[in-house]
């Protein structure tokens, strides 16, 4: 062959360069060759012992090929470039492989057809981004309660009845008011036992210890004392809150007090020495609510923040916090047996399970400020309302047996039925409420109801979940 002087290249498919000379004889590129021939064997030694595909993959990249058949393609979708076209192409083919449609239209019945076209979805406890339906919650029926009812109205405050405690031997109870005193009154017959005065203004929180003769209480002067039932006078004064104190409560086993107040602080104190041993912030309003438990979390508080914390006490750190409230919370009450607890904000009653503090489900039905809740053995809550609402709800299904309305004493204006405070006693079979009336109400259930006089007033729903 003879070399020619002028020589023009040229790119032809398959990226080979061919030299056309004058006299026209085409002359092979040795280096493109050799390039060739080394890229074969390296992808022979890498590649050569899984040449075969598993079944599996084969039948799926066959799937994937026809549907690139099927697919129409313009040429104004590819790029200009041959190289670029190809890569283009292999991963919008493996994509479009495995990829799943997410289009909003209704798809058939068979194969591509909606995960519950058939019926409900088998995987309803998977997180999924399918705009489908799951399956309805088959609901469980409730026990059946007796109604309660009012049967006597002790007076004697001259104030709003703030507070009320129980006697460990359920023989007295003590309540507490705007007048600033605190009154003990025999629970069997209702009579006025005795008056403690001291504090200078309303009495917002009492507590009455299982293991001494001791009786806690706080209120709006700032003050928390400790009062010594044997000879009826202040022991002990607890210093430290810089505004009102709201709530009070006595930890189960450990000889400590926790407190709340205006000042957005949980404060846990030694009930013998005084000592302040936590400030547990964390708060950004007022603590309407403590309460203590032998078990993590020690400490659980409600604010009016619209929150609810739990902190660990040995540490004295917050173990987590409750957000779900979209009022402030006024009122919790922990279950007698349970690990559980409930909280009480504007029209709006949720329970929790301890100790991660997981949303278990709402009690609905009482439209009101909840200012108080409780709660019994027999899995009866109570929740008492700022406008004298009450309700009554089944603990383990959320039904509301029974609502009532709470009648002012005569004399009485009627926005003065306001519920401030509840507690059930010893048995669980009497429910003390302090109301704004200045009047204490002792509830008791009705002996003579049956389920046939009356029947439950219950009917299954889909029973969805509302955060």
């Amino acid at each position: 062959m003879v070399r020619s002087e002028v020589i023009i290249e040229e790119r032809v498919e398959g990226s080979e360069l061919r030299r056309l000379s004058q006299v026209g004889f085409l002359v092979p590129d040795t280096n493109d060759l050799a390039h060739k021939s080394r890229v074969a064997t390296r992808i022979y030694q890498e590649y050569g012992a899984v040449t075969e595909l598993p079944a599996a993959l084969e039948a799926k990249m066959q799937a994937a090929t026809a549907q690139r058949k099927r697919r129409k393609v313009t040429e104004e979708d590819q790029p200009s470039d041959p190289k670029l076209r190809q890569i283009v192409g292999t991963l919008a083919e493996s994509s479009n492989a495995e990829r799943t449609s997410q289009a909003l239209t209704v798809r058939p019945r068979g194969n591509g057809a909606a995960p519950n076209a058939n019926g409900p979805t088998p995987q309803r406890n998977t997180p999924s981004s399918a705009l489908v339906r799951k399956d309805t919650v088959k609901q469980v029926k409730p026990e059946w309660h007796a109604p309660w009812k009012v049967f006597r109205v002790i007076s004697g405050h001259m104030g709003w009845v703030r507070s009320v405690a129980m006697d460990p031997d359920n023989k007295f109870f003590v309540t507490g008011a705007a007048d600033r005193t605190i009154k003990l009154w025999d629970l069997a017959s209702g009579t006025l036992k005795l008056t403690l005065t001291g504090h200078i203004s309303a009495v917002r929180g009492l507590a009455i210890s299982p293991r001494h003769p001791y009786l806690f209480s706080c209120g709006e002067d700032k003050t928390v004392k400790c009062w010594d039932l044997e000879t009826n006078k202040v022991i002990r004064h607890y210093h430290g809150h810089l505004s009102g104190v709201y709530a009070l409560d006595l930890h189960p086993t450990l000889d400590v007090l926790a407190t709340g107040g205006r000042d957005a602080s949980v404060r846990i104190w030694d009930m013998r020495t005084r000592a302040n041993i936590h400030v547990l912030s964390g708060h950004k309003g007022t603590c309407a609510s403590v309460k203590c438990q032998e078990a993590d979390p020690q400490i659980l508080s409600g604010s009016l923040d619209s929150t609810i914390r739990m902190y660990d006490l040995a540490a004295g750190k917050t173990m987590g916090v409750l957000t779900h409230h979209k009022k402030g919370v006024r009122a919790l009450a922990t279950h007698p047996k349970e690990f559980t607890f409930a909280s009480g904000s504007s029209q709006s009653i949720k329970q929790w399970k301890c100790p991660e503090g997981a949303f278990m489900q709402n009690f609905e039905g009482h439209n009101a400020i909840v200012n108080t809740l409780s709660v019994n053995e027999d899995n009866v809550l109570f929740s008492g309302g700022d406008d004298g609402t009450t309700a009554f709800f089944d603990w383990k299904t959320g039904h509301k047996f029974q609502s009532v309305n709470s009648v002012a004493q005569p004399g009485s204006l009627d926005a003065e039925a306001g519920i401030m405070c509840s507690t059930f006693d010893r048995t669980g079979l009497r429910l003390i409420t302090g109301e704004s009336d200045k009047t204490i109400k002792i509830w008791k259930q009705d002996d003579s109801a049956t389920e046939d006089t009356n029947p439950l007033d219950w009917k299954p729903t889909l029973g969805r979940q509302k955060f």
